[in-house]
């Protein structure tokens, strides 16, 4: 699987579905016709990836000797740069424009410095840069914990309550970056402290909260529940949760959680590496009309469809190529290509 710009549990939100197998490969199969959409309408792409990339010097007619237009290979952080075969300090290299970046679109050798392009036997490949590449700001937010260590060849992590990490999710432990492929269920090692009846409006679970949060979904025997509110004592739930049955249990059932990720390691030129636990895990979260626009998209996609991709015309459409009203899903096209396409021009935006 690609990176993708929402996760599967973000669509099923929307679109109030229920956990199944065949949604779960519909909404994937959904999510990254939609993520790669979104990179072919705004020519770049959102998220990170370390890499050497390299550059013919000089690479324009009228660039000043000290300058390299980065075009579309938009940098965030630059870890080396050499150019004929020689490294040159970092700190001779400048990031522009530094008014507004990251991400960056040239880099510029400190003229007050010796630091020089050129001087290889070609003018081909001369310069390589080693950074982090990315069209646009990295933002991240602490996800969970790791709940045990791992090595460097684990699939599999525990994590602690994470409701916002869900499968497509880019994580990042340390400098390593992974994606999440599956979820499952773990014993959460706590048991309910009192029965519960068959019944939605027995929505509390007494003496129940430490190490849970707002938003995760729970299980107790064959029942799913969410966790809509909680106080120092207790949790207040939504019970019959994700299409599973509405039941009754006894006192001491175990709690389970979906707190064990199946992950694919050391992504976007990063290094699979061990780590202890408690470590923090971080996510990677998209611009806001990004996802918006990925979850729309498959919501799009998934209706079309279910309708065969034939969807009859209203009165007044005959004669048209329109066979549905996607007025607002493009006016969230424009406002996602408007903010972040690269336009006509190669340079300079």
């Amino acid at each position: 699987m690609g990176i993708w710009y929402a996760t599967r549990e973000d669509v099923m939100r929307a679109m109030d579905s229920k956990e199944t197998a065949r949604n779960a490969a519909q909404i994937d199969r959904g999510l990254e016709a939609a993520s790669r959409s979104i990179d072919a309408l705004c020519h770049r792409r959102f998220y990170p990836e370390v890499a050497t990339r390299s550059f013919d010097w000089p690479n324009g007619q009228y660039a000043p000797p000290w300058r390299l237009w980065l075009d579309a290979n938009e940098l965030i952080s630059v870890n080396a740069v050499s150019s004929g075969g020689t490294t040159l300090s970092t700190s001779d290299v400048l990031l522009e424009p530094n008014e507004y970046g990251p991400p960056y679109n040239r880099l510029e050798l400190n003229i007050s410095s010796s630091a020089a392009f050129g001087g290889g036997a070609t003018h081909q490949r001369d310069i390589t840069i080693t950074g982090e590449w990315a069209g646009c700001r990295i933002d991240e937010l602490g996800a969970a914990d790791l709940d045990g260590s791992i090595t460097n060849s684990a699939t599999t992590l525990d994590v602690t309550a994470a409701p916002l990490i869900g499968v497509g999710s880019l994580l990042r432990v340390g400098s390593e970056r992974m994606t999440v492929t599956a979820k499952s269920m773990r014993s959460t090692f706590v048991t309910t402290t009192a029965g519960l009846i068959a019944k939605a409006s027995d929505d509390v679970l007494t003496g129940v909260s430490t190490g849970f949060a707002v938003g995760e979904t729970i299980l107790v025997d064959g029942e799913r529940m969410l966790i809509v509110d909680q106080s120092p004592t207790s949790l207040i739930v939504k019970r019959g949760w994700d299409g599973s049955t509405l039941a009754a249990h006894t006192l001491g059932a175990t709690i389970f959680a979906p707190r064990t990720l199946t992950v694919t390691r050391g992504v976007l030129g990063s290094t699979a590496a061990s780590h202890s636990s408690g470590g923090d895990v971080l996510q990677w979260v998209p611009p806001g009309p990004v996802q918006t626009l990925c979850v729309a998209e498959v919501l799009n996609l998934l209706g079309l469809e279910q309708a065969g991709y034939s969807v009859a015309l209203r009165a007044g459409e005959a004669g048209t190529d329109r066979t549905r009203d996607v007025r607002g899903l493009q006016a969230l096209r424009n406002q996602v290509y408007d903010a972040y396409g690269r336009k006509a021009r190669l340079r300079g935006i």
